[in-house]
């Protein structure tokens, strides 16, 4: 699991870095894993998932 962390300034404002701290924990995706792994996915429906994101981005790619 990726790990996050930011270096706190005691100048800066608390609200900022909430905001820094949500950017990184975005950009490393880790809510996005966490709601993927919330239910359990049958390897059929990993295969599927993925080829369909396959599909995606193959077509994007087209053009």
């Amino acid at each position: 699991m990726p790990l996050c962390q930011i270096i706190v300034n005691p100048d800066r404002p608390f609200e900022v870095a909430v905001k820094q701290f949500s950017r990184s924990v975005q950009n490393a995706g880790i809510l996005a894993e966490a709601r993927r792994r919330r239910h359990y996915e049958t390897p059929q429906a990993r295969r599927k998932r993925k080829a369909e994101a396959q599909r995606r981005r193959q077509k994007r790619s087209r053009f």
